[in-house]
């Protein structure tokens, strides 16, 4: 088999960004010069990749075995460039991110100093909801995950690094607004805007109510924070959201509330069986080390 180290980062970026059209573009090439390298490299392979059925083809049996090739050999050279780099004085590699999308609100921040310090590594950061980022997870697509609630079923590493307080929001005009303590049953006649089930948000206020033993009236649910702030500030409702994801609300207050905030944590997480790269490793050092300073800037 005579396959290029080209055909292989093509067909990994097809895979990873689920079609040619994405894959051609992060790779800044044409589409037919991305399915031309695709169908040399089944000629080579002798065996189909895909399933060709549908609109969405999936992995043959052929192509996940290729597939899990390559995003070994992928992470064996990104740890090259970072061994290599550091030799060299020059720290250069690659830094991939998985990010649940409420701390989106605090990683860019963090990320500005680590890149002056390390300006040859190039970051690519991930924003999804938990459930995709649980996905990207399980297929080991990102060095680092952050998210508050790691799935219980893989075998992972997991750091704290930060507290994440849930805490009671609502409009400025709202009669909680100028109330010194709301009682904690006053949120069972309101009107609740929460984010999906399945977020790591929804699961820590879903699990706290229940050992109070209190009911919430559930509007809506809605699936990110930034709409759960535009709907809050228009008056369909109150809401409980992470305290990262106020800075620089507008229009909203945080309420004082009996039993709150909800107390949960931020996680660095990855999988068990995955040694980090050197460049996570730092990153993880800088963000135990320095990462709060940072953000009490």
């Amino acid at each position: 088999m005579h396959a290029t180290l080209r055909q292989l980062q093509i067909f990994e970026a097809i895979v990873r960004n689920g079609g040619v059209t994405a894959a051609a573009r992060e790779l800044h090439c044409t589409q037919p010069t991305v399915s031309i390298q695709l169908k040399q490299l089944a000629e080579q392979v002798e065996l189909p990749l895909f399933d060709g059925s549908g609109r969405s083809p999936r992995l043959t049996e052929a192509g996940e075995a290729l597939y899990q090739a390559c995003r070994l050999m992928s992470d064996a050279w990104s740890d090259f460039e970072a061994r290599i780099g550091d030799l060299k004085g020059l720290r250069k590699g690659r830094l991939r991110l998985g990010v649940v999308s409420t701390a989106k609100y605090f990683i860019p921040r963090l990320l500005g100093p680590f890149c002056q310090q390390y300006p040859g590594v190039d970051v690519h950061i991930e924003v999804a909801n938990r459930q995709r980022i649980v996905e990207r997870l399980r297929e080991g697509l990102d060095d680092l995950t952050f998210m508050s609630r790691p799935p219980e079923e893989l075998a992972l590493n997991i750091r704290p690094f930060m507290d994440n307080p849930l805490v009671l929001v609502a409009p400025e005009e709202h009669p909680f607004a100028g109330k010194k303590l709301v009682r904690l049953e006053e949120l069972g006649s309101q009107r609740m805007l929460l984010r999906e089930m399945g977020s790591g948000t929804r699961m820590a206020i879903d699990e706290f109510f229940s050992r109070s033993h209190l009911q919430l009236s559930v509007r809506m649910e809605i699936g990110s924070n930034e709409a759960i702030k535009q709907a809050v500030a228009g008056g369909l409702g109150i809401s409980i959201i992470s305290r990262h994801a106020l800075r620089d609300a507008v229009g909203l207050v945080e309420v004082n509330c009996e039993g709150l905030p909800i107390h949960s944590a931020w996680n660095i997480v990855s999988l068990a069986d995955r040694p980090h790269s050197l460049i996570a490793q730092r990153f993880i050092e800088y963000l135990l080390e320095d990462g709060m300073q940072q953000l009490a800037l």
